[in-house]
């Protein structure tokens, strides 16, 4: 098979294996080096007529003292392109997948939200799942054009934030390649917590004239993560707290129905449900315990329901004092059982 860089797929695989483990080296790469790298089974003889194949079509060099080889500008040249292209569809796909499930997770958690409501008879909400974790997966840069660049930052869940970063100078794909190279060999698996400033100064004195870039992307990764940017609660039922005189007769009805139109003091109590760690069960608060204050003359009930790999969304359903909690807890639970089947089916 030959790719349509006119090389067989064999010697593609020979060239990415004599590039990735000179760039691990610095040392030229031999055939027996080669025949235990990849995983192609061949014998050192074949290599070397292939790696021969490689040098005549100037992808590769052979230093004068060494039987080894090293990449060539030609070399390094199609495989910064064929990373970026290979990493630009991964990107791509990734979104169109992502965008594909925020629209069908819109609509379950809207009807998740319908469904309580008209099961309870009480005031439901339920948010889209956050990523607790904080971890950074991914940094990809790419150039826009030569005043811009584009980060496009996975987060733990497969949540994709992207942000346009302006450039002094254009860069180019070999530097573009070294940037990702070290953001993601430092930054992997990494929480914003953890990025301290000796991290910092590290990375900005290996990137070198571009250390601007390396702020600019810290930056993007600190916004990317801030759960109250993005989040979205999807409310029910909101009328239903009028059914009952202990709190349509005087403003706790109105302060409810702001809260649930405004949103601010819903997303604050999601906040707080996710920020304790080891909530993953149901928590009822009553009265005076309610982490809202307009909701003081209410019961609030929360669970919090698991997307996996960090993400938490929560499920929350405010009532009088005297609500049937019993009803109201076989509902939760059933409700957050589903959730999680359902989004762990999807993975």
């Amino acid at each position: 098979m030959v790719t349509e860089h006119g090389l067989s797929d064999r010697k593609m695989k020979i060239l990415h294996a004599v590039i990735k483990n000179y760039l691990e080296t610095g040392e030229p790469v031999g055939s027996r080096t080669i025949s235990k790298y990849t995983d192609l089974n061949l014998s050192s003889a074949t290599i070397r007529n292939e790696m021969a194949d490689l040098e005549e079509l100037g992808y590769i060099l052979q230093p004068h003292t060494s039987a080894g080889r090293i990449p060539s500008d030609k070399g390094y040249r199609l495989y910064v392109d064929m990373l970026m292209e290979e990493k630009e569809q991964e990107l791509s796909e990734m979104q169109e997948q992502m965008l594909d499930k925020a629209d069908k997770m819109e609509q379950l958690l809207k009807q998740a939200a319908r469904v309580l409501a008209s099961n309870t008879n009480y005031a439901t909400m339920v948010s889209t799942p956050m990523n607790n974790s904080k971890k950074i997966k991914f940094i990809q840069l790419s150039m826009v054009d030569a005043e811009q660049v584009i980060a496009v930052i996975v987060l733990g869940g497969n949540v994709i934030k992207n942000k346009i970063i302006d450039v002094e100078e254009p860069l180019s794909n070999e530097n573009l390649l070294k940037l990702n190279m070290l953001l993601n060999t430092t930054l992997n698996g990494m929480s914003i917590e953890e990025i301290n400033l000796g991290l910092i100064a590290r990375l900005k004195e290996q990137a070198g004239i571009h250390s601007s870039v390396i702020s600019n992307v810290l930056d993007a990764v600190a916004d990317a993560i801030q759960i109250e940017e993005d989040m979205q609660i999807y409310t029910s039922g909101a009328t239903n707290i009028f059914k009952y005189p202990e709190l349509s007769d005087n403003q706790s009805a109105q302060e409810i129905i702001n809260a649930f139109e405004e949103k601010q003091q819903l997303t604050e109590l999601v906040t707080q449900t996710l920020a304790k760690e080891d909530n993953t069960g149901i928590q009822v608060y009553i009265g005076d315990e309610t982490p809202v204050q307009t909701m003081k003359d209410c019961s609030v009930v929360t669970a919090t329901y698991e997307l996996g790999d960090g993400m938490k969304g929560t499920i929350g359903i405010i009532g009088p004092k005297r609500m049937d909690y019993e009803h109201v807890l076989k509902s939760m639970k059933r409700l957050q059982n589903e959730l999680d089947q359902m989004f762990h089916k999807k993975e």
